[in-house]
């Protein structure tokens, strides 16, 4: 038996699948999922399990260098904004119009998970990254400036 982490089977095997640049979306209960999207269904109930829950979890599984989220979220559901800059402080936001985000943000999606969640504009796209001191700290190798940074 798994001891830790993510146990949802569906879930586990889908964030091995992810490389660098990929987006995984994590989306409330109400949100229109693509038909052809790869979903994984874990709303059982009312914010059952909500979206900071799964968040966190999807967070310590993979390195997130951007999060993007609707233009509303900042100034509508700044709570939600201020947690997600806060889990995520390494990555770079971005914002895009409500109905990207419904649109055209999902059909880029390798995933889509889905919530129980009932949060206004709770959906959340992240960008897979790379442990840049992983790749770039080995001996003789240069780090393109943009990494620089991290390392």
């Amino acid at each position: 038996m798994k001891r830790h982490g993510i146990l949802n089977a569906p879930l586990s095997g889908a964030l091995a699948t992810l490389g660098h640049t990929d987006l995984i979306m994590v989306v409330d209960a109400g949100f229109p999922i693509p038909p052809a999207a790869d979903r994984i269904d874990l709303a059982v109930a009312e914010n059952l399990p909500d979206l900071r829950t799964v968040l966190g979890l999807i967070a310590d599984e993979l390195v997130v260098e951007g999060v993007v989220r609707a233009d509303e979220v900042p100034t509508n559901n700044p709570r939600l904004d201020a947690w997600l800059r806060e889990r995520f402080g390494d990555a770079e936001f971005s914002t895009r119009p409500h109905a990207d985000v419904l649109g055209q943000l999902a059909a880029q999606a390798k995933v889509i998970v889905r919530t129980g969640a009932f949060e206004p504009w709770g959906n959340v796209g992240l960008y897979c990254g790379v442990d840049v001191p992983k790749w770039f700290g080995g001996e003789g190798v240069v780090a393109p400036d943009y990494y620089a940074s991290k390392l």
